[in-house]
């Protein structure tokens, strides 16, 4: 981190206190409290950390006043129009867009690394057959530290290296496994000949007894998924994952911890929560209705996937996906599926109305993947998994920035205790 050149002077109880201010290449100034505890004995209090930065990183920046996302400096629509998936994981864990070589030697590492130690064929048995793909998946990846004992040392560069490798390479075939076991099909291994979003829709639908070939436009969409999710800076999980990291834990653990937090419907189940919304909708014919009770502050009816946390004119990763959707839909058609008629119809009814455009709830990215997931067939189940396995790269990428930062140390967020103060115990024939 650049020396400060600025300063904000606290005043507490008369004694005045300075404290640097460091200033991003982009974004807003950061006050540096890190001495305030000893200088001053006092804390901050931020639930939530939203005005506070956890760490330094040089990987995503967001801007959400101005509807942008930045991965290394690159705007998301540039790289999820021109580029593909495995391009921008190497721009995330490396920092520079690969050459053309660069770009071979890592497809075909990864290619090479998709499947999964045999025996872990077992461990997927043990789940029940109703259990949830996230909680497959947790179990799953946290149990990698059992079986590739050779990139589980954080100190050492090179171990670190192959476990980025490994589980950018093997969760789409984790991913499609849990799908695979939920619903009673055989798995699938898969396939050296197809590129990193078709391999996964193969392992998802191809079963043994026929040929199965992966729709290229299909294809797209799913690699655009995967491109649009690949990391949002420090939101819940990835923070989940720098926490955790923080106490040395191995990669696999990280990862999963990761992919814990993901799971809350907070978080990335807001896909999910769209595609259920529709399906209460039920119709476009119904539409109308709902679309008064949005507007009515009585009625704890809220549309989901508009809007979004961050972004308060336009989400830069709905443009795209918006184009996925429509190309999907065009080739799969919505005529008989009910929800995706009445998502195309909700689409339209909010776009012109001029409420959703003055409180700026605009369909977001999980509108248009939820749309787009449902019409290739994966049951609402997949959706956050399909998120977990997007995310994976950003969560590495950010795991690795932070252990080769020489100022990070273990996280320990400090209280506003508002409990009893001490008292004695009390014998309990006394109480």
């Amino acid at each position: 981190m650049a020396e400060s050149t600025k300063s904000a002077t606290l005043t507490i109880d008369g004694e005045s206190y300075d404290l640097p201010i460091h200033s991003p290449t982009a974004g807003p100034d950061v006050l540096d409290i890190r001495k305030l505890y000893a200088q001053a004995g006092v804390f901050t209090y931020d639930p939530g950390f939203t005005s506070t930065a956890s760490c330094d990183s040089t990987i995503t920046f967001i801007d959400g006043g101005k509807g942008e996302l930045l991965h290394r400096g690159y705007p998301i629509d540039q790289l999820a129009g021109k580029s593909h998936y495995l391009e921008v994981c190497y721009l995330l864990l490396y920092g520079e867009l690969p050459t053309a070589a660069d770009l071979e030697k890592f497809e075909n590492t990864i290619t090479n690394h998709t499947m999964i130690h045999e025996q872990m064929h077992n461990f997927f048995r043990g789940f029940r057959r109703d259990a949830h793909p996230m909680a497959t998946m947790v179990g799953v990846v946290g149990a990698m530290s059992a079986f590739y004992h050779d990139s589980t040392d954080i100190s050492d560069p090179r171990q670190r290296e192959i476990a980025s490798h490994r589980l950018i390479a093997k969760m789409p075939t984790i991913a499609a496994m849990a799908y695979k076991y939920s619903i009673g099909q055989p798995f699938m291994y898969p396939r050296n000949d197809l590129d990193y979003a078709a391999n996964f829709l193969y392992m998802c639908f191809a079963v043994p007894a026929e040929e199965y070939q992966v729709d290229p436009i299909l294809a797209r969409a799913m690699d655009r998924i995967f491109t649009l999710h690949a990391d949002h800076e420090q939101n819940a999980s990835t923070s989940t994952v720098r926490l955790a990291s923080s106490s040395g834990a191995n990669p696999f653990a990280c990862i999963a911890a990761g992919i814990a937090c993901l799971w809350g419907p907070a978080h990335g189940g807001a896909n999910q929560a769209c595609l259920e919304m529709l399906k209460e909708i039920g119709s476009p014919d119904r539409i109308p209705e709902f679309i008064a009770r949005a507007k009515d502050k009585n009625d704890p009816f809220r549309l989901m996937g508009f809007g979004h946390r961050v972004y308060k004119n336009f989400d830069p990763r709905a443009t795209v996906m918006k184009q996925s959707a429509d190309e999907v839909l065009d080739l799969l058609g919505v005529e008989n599926n009910p929800i995706l008629a009445t998502a195309k119809a909700l689409e339209e009814a909010a776009l012109a109305d001029p409420y959703f455009a003055e409180k700026k709830l605009f369909p977001n990215v999980d509108f248009y993947s939820g749309i787009i997931l449902e019409a290739m067939g994966f049951p609402t189940s997949m959706f956050t998994p399909i998120f977990a396995l997007s995310r994976t790269v950003g969560w590495i990428s950010q795991w690795k920035e932070q252990l080769s930062d020489p100022a990070h140390k273990i996280g320990r967020p400090r209280q506003l205790y508002l409990g009893e103060t001490e008292r004695d115990y009390t014998d309990i024939e006394k109480r």
